[in-house]
């Protein structure tokens, strides 16, 4: 069985991080059919997502992120694709979350 551990720091907080969590776990539920629970806590909320082949968790804190997965037999010979595939994308939405908020101009 193969594994995916990711390590993400961060300075947004447990309230901005969950957001980012809930929008990772539906992009995932959309583009790999996972299937996600999400259990809030008070210093940190732990997302678990599962698939035939794949099943993990993702536990979000005020300062990271942690995801393990683990992958079956057939994905696991993709496990390097997949790796690369979710570093990117949550590099993204964490990238997003940084972004100043545009201004309104007067009109």
């Amino acid at each position: 069985m193969s594994h995916i551990r990711i390590h993400r720091d961060h300075h947004l907080g447990l309230a901005k991080a969950r957001k980012i969590a809930w929008a990772w776990a539906e992009q995932v539920e959309a583009e790999f059919g996972m299937e996600c629970t999400v259990e809030e806590g008070d210093d940190s909320d732990i997302v678990e997502f599962t698939r035939s082949g794949v099943r993990g968790q993702l536990v979000v804190t005020a300062t990271t992120f942690e995801l393990d997965a683990k992958l079956g037999l057939l994905l696991g010979a993709l496990r390097g694709t997949i790796e690369s595939h979710v570093e990117k994308e949550l590099d993204k939405l964490l990238a997003a979350s940084k972004k100043p908020a545009a201004k309104k101009t007067k009109g």
